[in-house]
């Protein structure tokens, strides 16, 4: 008997008030969410659960109400403009602790996810995936969109076809992230950084133009580990120039880890097949004590604001919503926690061509803390490195305005006289 469904077959797999987990990025079933939208009206009070949606979609933008709905824990493109328009819920969360979250507040009723096209063995790849789904398979029912561009990986995210509700086929290109042109401030903060990045090193490193420029300036480095949340397109150079193989890692020795993976053609191209990659959940990659089990873990994450706390205002824009806090708050403690850690949040010291600082007294009103002042390490821009941990107020203030913008110096220490960081 097949397991494949038809639109109807599928449909009566969905409960009232069912809650339906939807993993990041590739993993996002799009022919299913499809048939979801085309028959709304079968529906009654469902709602998608989902991390960084692709695509904007009606009933994201709340005009499905009472039969279908989004419930976000990392805005995205697709879901930020319905957030502020009260179209779609944010639930604060620290990544690793997103699946133990689903357990706690939903119903689990189903998990909908692409996979890569079934082995000789029976089993399906979640390809790109793992995140906070992988763990779930067995124990909850799974419906899967199978596509044959979904690269087969390797890890804690294959499903046999027994553990299987159903699946329906959709073939179709995989979303790309275009990769982020590197400029000059970029390499000076990338310059910082890598004289503190040693061989042996294992790095998690996220995605943007100064995480391109650190690992550009890498490839001669030798026995680097890669233990990170996202996998991109810069890791694939690093491998290629001989700098990484894993072999002083403390865990999964030899074995790139990732929870996922979102890049270009080029990166599904390089993770298809290669059992040099290991996907695991997001509840083991980033959780602070399995990430300081990596003696020698490097964090380098990017920030919009720092005060003069060392408060990281990561996933708000001038004090509005923008994503979520995602994993650096996971590597921020887990960097402490590691024996030889180390934690480099970086950022351009101005925006706007050079009228607004970066670096504030106090937080914008309506920022949010991601990385909290006891957890920061080191703030890094293009003007230099400020080493905050263990250090009073009064030193990170000194600290944090020695490597701000120049035309915004006297106007800080102003401010935190005024403030009393100074005295």
């Amino acid at each position: 008997m097949t397991k494949e469904l038809s639109n109807d077959e599928f449909l009566r797999l969905i409960v009232k008030e069912a809650d339906i987990i939807i993993p990041i990025a590739n993993g996002e079933p799009h022919r299913l969410l499809d048939i979801l939208e085309e028959n709304y009206l079968k529906l009654q009070n469902v709602k998608i659960h989902q991390m960084l949606a692709l695509r904007e979609r009606d009933y994201i933008l709340g005009k499905m109400k009472n039969h279908l709905s989004h419930t976000s824990y990392f805005l995205s493109g697709a879901t930020r403009n319905a957030y502020h328009a009260g179209k779609v819920e944010l639930v604060p969360n620290l990544f690793h602790n997103v699946p133990a979250m689903l357990r706690k507040t939903t119903k689990l009723s189903m998990i909908m996810t692409v996979v890569s096209p079934m082995d000789k063995h029976g089993y399906f790849s979640l390809g790109t995936q793992a995140d906070y789904i992988s763990e779930f398979i067995g124990k909850v029912p799974f419906v899967l969109e199978v596509n044959k561009y979904m690269p087969r990986t390797f890890g804690e995210n294959q499903i046999h076809i027994s553990q299987i509700a159903g699946y329906v086929t959709n073939d179709l290109p995989l979303s790309e992230e275009k990769t982020s042109v590197v400029g000059e401030k970029d390499i000076k903060i990338a310059e910082i950084v890598t004289n503190y990045i040693e061989d042996g090193d294992t790095l998690q490193i996220g995605i943007g133009a100064i995480p391109n420029a650190v690992m550009s300036l890498l490839t001669s480095h030798r026995h680097i580990g890669i233990h990170t949340e996202m996998l991109t397109d810069g890791i694939v150079n690093l491998v290629a120039s001989g700098a990484v193989d894993g072999t002083k890692k403390f865990t999964h020795k030899g074995k790139v880890v990732a929870a996922f993976a979102f890049g270009t053609q080029r990166l599904y191209d390089f993770i298809h097949e290669n059992p040099s990659i290991e996907f695991l959940p997001v509840s083991t990659v980033n959780d602070p004590r399995e990430i300081a089990m990596e003696e020698r873990i490097v964090s380098i994450n990017a920030t919009t604001e720092v005060d003069l706390y060392g408060q990281c205002a990561s996933e708000t824009i001038g004090g509005r919503y923008y994503s979520s806090t995602g994993g650096q708050a996971d590597f921020a403690r887990g960097a402490h926690l590691a024996k030889h850690g180390k934690g480099f949040i970086c950022m351009h010291s101005t925006v706007k061509n050079d009228t607004i600082s970066r670096i504030k007294v106090l937080s914008t009103p309506g920022s949010v803390v991601t990385t909290s002042k006891n957890d920061v390490d080191t703030i890094v821009t293009e003007y230099g490195i400020a080493s905050l941990y263990g250090k009073s107020l009064s030193d990170r203030a000194k600290s944090l305005i020695a490597i701000a913008h120049p035309a915004f110096r006297e106007e800080l220490a102003f401010e935190a006289k005024k403030n009393g960081f100074l005295k």
